[in-house]
């Protein structure tokens, strides 16, 4: 039988997938631009400000995949390092999380303040499309404000919660995982 889930761990664990579900629609759009680019050069037309936008679809991809893949535990973590702790272990964790929560915060504010003085100054792609510069920086915006609180969540889980529960949950089920 499965337990049920806590509303917020719900609306969470559908943020985290949705994010997922966006950077797979960034990464397919990469995709069909680099196709309408490749299609217009055979044809002897050009593609205006196709670079630019297979440039924007990467970037978004980038940072909506972030909080997909920490809540899947696909980042790369110091985990040699961490199981040399010991019994400590725990500590070194909530001292990981919390350091990432912080940094992911700072990069949020300073992410959206860059998106907000493109908007204020009405700074545009230098490239063909002349595309206002907020819209793609919203994704990254977006992106790493989902990350934090991702980072957030984990941070008041591994406090709060039992450790060792979580880590089996926590736990990477890749078979070839390097350990």
């Amino acid at each position: 039988m499965q337990e049920k889930k806590h509303p917020l761990r719900s609306f969470l664990d559908n943020l985290y997938q949705g994010a997922g579900y966006l950077a797979a629609v960034a990464l397919l759009m990469i995709l069909l631009i680099i196709v309408y680019n490749m299609v217009a050069r055979w044809t002897g037309n050009t593609a205006m400000g196709a670079t630019a936008y297979a440039g924007y679809a990467m970037a978004a991809s980038a940072f909506f995949a972030m909080a997909y893949t920490l809540n899947q535990d696909g980042h790369i973590r110091v985990k040699m390092l961490l199981s040399k702790l010991g019994k400590k272990r725990k500590w070194g964790e909530r001292w990981c999380y919390g350091i990432g929560s912080v940094l992911t915060l700072y990069y949020f504010y300073y992410a959206s303040r860059g998106a907000y003085f493109s908007f204020i100054l009405n700074d545009i792609s230098q490239q063909d499309d002349a595309w206002p510069m907020w819209i793609p920086q919203m994704s990254m915006v977006i992106g790493t404000l989902i990350l934090a609180v991702a980072f957030l969540d984990r941070f008041y889980q591994i406090i709060f919660f039992n450790y060792d529960e979580l880590e089996s949950k926590w736990e990477v089920k890749d078979d070839k995982a390097i350990d």
